[in-house]
């Protein structure tokens, strides 16, 4: 059969064209990825520092935390904003994030689980200046992060004594953690790591409380036992006294008998 392209044409190979279609397919899938990955918010301004992406969303106005950060995100700047709260797993895509700064906001509440994702790779975390007044208990689960916890309104009692001891405070603020508000009030104004390290407990004051709580309600229900028990004696004497004096007032036998003889000896 003749070939019709003629000796001095070029030969086309589809599978060499299949190749090439597939390598910049790859190519621009990449690019994508990689795109979608370095996207920065658009409230916020991104650099590249040492091969470290930096996003600073610094004095932005913002109330919440961007949900469409770079992944690829190492340092987060989130300061001096109007953050009121940090939801669970606000942070779970940043697998790199090591230094968080959400320092001077207004944040209130921390939500469980909301470092999660990050607790192996974050090295420091600042909270400072917020207004918030306790955390649970698992808010920092695994965390083993540098924190600074200073100038918060704390609100002094078992809780927090526990989450504390799990964490790795700022030595350089450690003593600005104050009590606020305090289980007991002597303790307010005072800073809660030097309460603790005088042997204070507040998880003492907490089961005394409970136990005096479980005291009074018991007494309580002691009491209506009582009052119950009394009010049915007292009912039943009185039904009993009613049924007597009811008896009392039936004839006896023997008034019917000569009641009977009269008849008889007037018939």
């Amino acid at each position: 059969m003749q070939d019709l392209a003629g000796p001095d044409m070029p030969r086309k190979f589809p599978i060499f064209d299949g190749f090439a279609l597939l390598w910049w397919g790859l190519l621009f899938g990449l690019f994508i990825a990689r795109a979608e990955v370095t996207a920065c918010p658009t409230t916020c301004h991104c650099i590249d520092k040492s091969g470290m992406t930096v996003v600073q969303c610094m004095s932005r106005n913002l109330e919440n935390i961007p949900s469409d950060l770079p992944r690829d995100t190492v340092v987060l700047l989130l300061a001096s904003n109007h953050i009121t709260h940090i939801p669970s797993h606000a942070f779970r895509e940043l697998h790199y994030l090591q230094e968080l700064d959400l320092s001077n906001n207004d944040i209130e509440t921390v939500d469980l689980g909301a470092f999660q994702g990050v607790s192996d790779s974050l090295l420091v975390l600042d909270l400072s200046n917020n207004h918030i007044q306790s955390v649970p208990k698992e808010a920092f689960a695994r965390l083993h992060a540098k924190i600074s916890l200073s100038n918060n309104p704390w609100h002094c009692e078992c809780t927090l004594q526990e989450v504390l001891r799990e964490l790795r405070l700022d030595p350089e603020t450690v003593n600005e953690v104050i009590c606020h508000t305090a289980v007991q009030e002597e303790y307010a104004g005072k800073s809660i790591i030097q309460v603790l390290d005088s042997g204070i407990n507040f998880c003492n004051f907490h089961h005394k409380t409970t136990d005096v709580a479980m005291f009074v309600t018991m007494f309580g229900w002691f009491t209506m036992v009582i009052a119950y028990v009394i009010y049915y004696v007292r009912h039943n004497q009185e039904d009993a006294r009613r049924h007597l004096e009811y008896l009392k007032s039936l004839p006896s036998s023997s008034q019917i008998s000569k009641d009977f003889d009269t008849i008889s000896t007037v018939l």
